[in-house]
């Protein structure tokens, strides 16, 4: 196996795959010959790369097969062996059971769970979620926090707004990113390019965790792929007050490169359509938050006003 360095998860890198896609054309014309379950397969996979804003490049690297055996897979058409979807798994940071469609299958109670599950709508399902965590004790129902925290992709004002609101509210402000550099003690980039993205999803865990002891009425700015991971959104969505900051794919990406970044548009001819794969891949993850204010309907003071007016009418503050 190759070493498990992670070449281009940087947020976002929007890298072009570099391996021909069937058109909407070809697709169809193959679509019914392709077997069922490998059509689920690829959209899992696609889905699951999506969510963590990696490219096919990048994911074939960590998997260690080849980037055109990955977008066989992807497409419904690649027979892959077991091996090398147990790689793909590795790589994607889940396990084998949820790439091929079912994580419960493990005992009795998972299946007698699921049958309850089965059918219910989102609002049911949320209920269930806090009543759970309630019974075993990791953050249920709870009262509204006087900890906010800011979710959604790089580019939808995180930080701009997230200092903003924590100054008019007292509040300290937290950008996550940079608690995570201090535990890791080197930059974001640093920690996925010399340990991998397993090693950065254990530190920005550890900077949440610290992150809501110490400061009981905090404003947090998280990075964007922290909904990746289901715990810690869980930790977050337990004991925050949470707002995901919608913006357009445009404005992402123009804001993006604002700060400075060119990588975007310098390393994908594809980088609003990657862009908006990754968003379409979050989107139902972000959409967990309790409120949400976009950022792309008006201009900075405007949004802000409205986000503060959301705040402190959430917090029972006066206007």
């Amino acid at each position: 196996m190759k070493d498990k360095k992670n070449p281009s998860q940087g947020a976002p890198a929007f890298i072009d795959d570099g391996v021909h896609a069937p058109d909407a054309a070809e697709s169809e014309a193959q679509d019914h010959t392709k077997n069922p379950f490998l059509l689920s397969l690829g959209e899992r996979v696609r889905a699951l790369r999506s969510r963590r804003g990696m490219t096919r490049k990048a994911l074939a690297s960590l998997a260690d097969v080849s980037e055109r055996h990955l977008a066989n897979l992807e497409y419904g058409v690649g027979n892959a062996s077991i091996l090398v979807l147990q790689q793909v798994a590795q790589a994607l940071q889940c396990s084998l059971a949820e790439l091929i469609g079912d994580v419960t299958t493990a005992n009795p109670e998972w299946l007698l769970l699921r049958e309850l599950l089965s059918g219910r709508d989102e609002a049911a399902l949320r209920r269930v979620r806090l009543a759970v965590g309630e019974l075993l004790g990791t953050g249920g129902a709870h009262a509204r926090s006087s900890c906010i925290a800011l979710i959604g992709l790089r580019g939808a004002g995180k930080s701009t707004l997230g200092r903003m609101l924590a100054e008019d509210l007292g509040f300290t402000f937290v950008e996550l990113s940079r608690e995570i550099e201090k535990f890791a003690g080197c930059s974001i980039a640093e920690i996925q390019g010399l340990y991998g993205q397993n090693a950065y999803r254990r530190y920005e865990r550890r900077a949440l965790e610290e992150a809501i002891q110490i400061y009981p009425e905090a404003v947090i700015a998280t990075p964007g792929g922290l909904v990746s991971d289901a715990a810690t959104f869980n930790l977050l969505l337990s004991h925050c007050t949470t707002v995901w900051l919608q913006a357009d794919a445009e404005d992402h990406m123009k804001r993006v490169i604002a700060q400075g970044d060119m990588r975007p548009m310098s390393a994908s001819k594809e980088a609003m359509e990657d862009l908006r794969s990754i968003l379409s891949g979050r989107a139902a993850f972000y959409g967990k938050a309790e409120f949400s204010v976009n950022t792309s309907t008006q201009p900075l003071d405007a949004t802000f006003a409205k986000l503060r007016e959301v705040m402190r009418g959430a917090l029972g503050l006066p206007a």
